[in-house]
């Protein structure tokens, strides 16, 4: 008697997916959430990479400019107080206007 109810109770019980029926109509969001969440990390760490690289770049540029470093020892020399405003403008514009 026992064998015969629990036949009939599986024969009745479809089973978690509906006996093997098609899946919920949901699941290709995983995968493409998945797919999305790596684009994204490998996306911001080639960003963050390429940001770095240019900066480093800028930075050697600018401390290779001749009068990059000329405009920084003036500013320099006005914050010591070694030269007046007047003194500092007027070196300053002789830099900007290369005369």
């Amino acid at each position: 008697m026992l064998t015969t109810i629990a036949t009939q109770a599986a024969a009745m019980h479809p089973g978690p997916w509906d006996d093997g029926g098609d899946a919920p109509a949901f699941w290709p969001v995983f995968p493409i959430g998945f797919g999305l969440f790596w684009l994204a990390l490998l996306g911001t760490v080639f960003y963050l990479i390429r940001r770095r690289t240019n900066d480093h770049a800028r930075a050697q540029a600018k401390a290779s400019d001749p009068l990059a470093k000329a405009q920084s020892l003036l500013a320099e020399r006005f914050a010591r107080g070694e030269i007046d405003e007047d003194e500092y403008l007027m070196r300053s514009s002789t830099l900007r206007n290369g005369t």
